[in-house]
């Protein structure tokens, strides 16, 4: 039983690290009252940049490298969307997703589906000490003890956290106080992005070390919803991807509970997702939503 148990912690901790990514990136960008719906798209184009750069020059950090700056131009492009062009954020994020993942599709089979099947590096592995907890891959600790106390910092006590907040919040009184709306707005979503892509990187790059269709999985939707359960905070966001994870490792051992074998196998694997479900109907209610979110401006 105290196996069984040590043994989900740890896989929580990694099932948990592209949503811990994901999700923050996601953070960032809502702070500065804009939605990005890309982001499942962006973690599909961090995937299989990240892998196909990693394949090609037989190093994992310069394919980690391409994924992050592959994101940031997924960010940026988003950015001249709704901030440029004004496009609604609903259809330039769906959008954007839609084409992220066609292309991603598309190039993977014209690349590697008609010559060797399927593209495959030899991914990271997990530190090995200390027992199952304590093995995680090193992008799991620079999420958990890097990357958040980083962002926490960037946002409440930077002065460029405190412009990202101002976009967010009321738009109007930042651009008379002299913040750039757009230019901060722009370095938001680029900084959600390449954080995204990072997430997406994490799966091929340490999980698998392969390349799939529906690789991401819907990842990228339920750090939309972690961040609404995390009510735009950091750590919020971070307990939220950590109770989604733990929720989807315990539902992979009760599959091999005799006793749950009859089971339908599609009840248990929708439990993580009840799980987020049920978190926003409970702490969704009455959410204080950024000031500006949603809202576009345009400097008369």
């Amino acid at each position: 039983m105290i196996e069984t148990l040590i043994g989900i912690i740890g896989a929580t901790l990694r099932i948990s690290t592209p949503l811990v990514f994901a999700s923050l990136g996601e953070v960032i960008t809502e702070r500065a009252g804009m939605l990005n719906l890309s982001i499942e798209g962006t973690m599909y184009t961090g995937a299989f940049v990240g892998i196909t750069v990693a394949a090609q020059t037989g190093s994992l950090t310069t394919g980690l490298i391409a994924a992050i700056i592959a994101g940031a131009i997924v960010g940026c492009i988003m950015g001249f969307l709704v901030i440029t062009l004004g496009v609604n954020q609903h259809v330039a994020g769906l959008g954007l997703t839609l084409l992220l993942i066609s292309a991603s599709n598309t190039a993977n089979r014209i690349l590697f589906t008609n010559k060797d099947g399927m593209v495959r590096v030899d991914p990271w592995k997990p530190f090995d000490f200390a027992g199952p907890i304590f093995s995680q891959y090193w992008l799991t600790y620079a999420a958990f003890l890097i990357l958040a106390p980083a962002l926490w910092w960037l946002l409440w006590r930077s002065g460029i956290g405190i412009r990202i907040r101002a976009v967010g919040e009321n738009p109007e009184s930042a651009d008379v106080a002299g913040i750039s709306v757009a230019r901060t707005r722009y370095f938001a979503l680029a900084l959600g992005g390449a954080l995204m892509a990072a997430g997406g990187a994490f799966i091929t790059l340490a999980f698998l070390g392969s390349f799939t269709i529906n690789i991401i999985n819907g990842r990228g939707w339920v750090a939309i919803a972690l961040v609404i359960f995390g009510r735009w905070g950091i750590w919020r966001t971070v307990s939220g991807a950590l109770l989604f994870a733990l929720v989807s490792a315990t539902q992979q051992q009760l599959r091999l509970v005799p006793a749950l074998s009859d089971l339908p196998f599609e009840i248990l694997l929708a439990l993580p997702y009840l799980a987020v479900i049920a978190g926003l109907a409970i702490t969704g209610r009455n959410v204080p939503y950024p000031g500006a979110y949603l809202k576009p401006y345009r400097r008369l």
